[in-house]
């Protein structure tokens, strides 16, 4: 397969349809890369993804989106193997979240979450590119191996900060809808209250 080329924008179907990357999806379950007319795999998707390409898949039939079914596909594949992201408690509150009145405000939350990590990742990088010349490899090796887990530890002490304030904010929203409504609104919490 030819090498991708990196765009700005990761997998998704932002931007002009012309620029995006179009693979489809045929009923056999195979994925074609209309941009290299061959077949592809969700290995060869997941490249895509790792090399930032902006792509879209499609339905061959019906033209309907399927980007993020393949997506989730991948992610799915990931956590059956190898050391998981997602713990079982973490996976459950995110679907309680689904029909929850905090839905679109959670996938934003999560989204904004992770370009944190990402940036904080890259600044660290970043700022240790010149460290590594003129290390010994040993050396290098033994300072990466301490960096994941104090950007582990760096990442949860944000993510339950962060969590304390999204909690806050729901509070504070809750009390500000309680003192809109009237006495008695129906299906409110506080409504036997006269």
């Amino acid at each position: 397969m030819p090498q991708a080329k990196p765009s700005a924008a990761g997998a998704g179907t932002e931007g002009a349809e012309g620029s995006v990357r179009t693979l489809k999806k045929y009923p056999n379950r195979r994925l074609y890369d209309t941009q290299t007319s061959s077949y592809i795999t969700l290995a060869d998707v997941k490249q895509m993804v790792l090399e930032g390409e902006t792509f879209v898949v499609r339905d061959a039939k019906t033209n309907e989106d399927l980007t993020r079914s393949i997506l989730l596909q991948i992610i799915l594949d990931e956590e059956s193997c190898g050391v998981p992201m997602f713990s079982t408690q973490m996976l459950a509150q995110i679907i309680r979240f689904y029909g929850h009145t905090m839905q679109g405000l959670m996938g934003s939350y999560l989204e904004k979450n992770i370009q944190t990590f990402i940036d904080v990742q890259n600044s660290f990088a970043e700022q240790s590119k010149g460290m590594y010349e003129g290390v010994n490899p040993e050396l290098w090796t033994q300072l990466l191996n301490v960096q994941a887990p104090m950007m582990q530890g760096l990442m949860t002490s944000y993510l339950e900060q962060s969590k304390n304030l999204f909690v806050q904010m729901q509070e504070q929203m809750q009390k500000q809808a309680e003192s809109l409504m009237p006495p008695g609104f129906p299906g409110f919490p506080g409504s036997n209250k006269r």
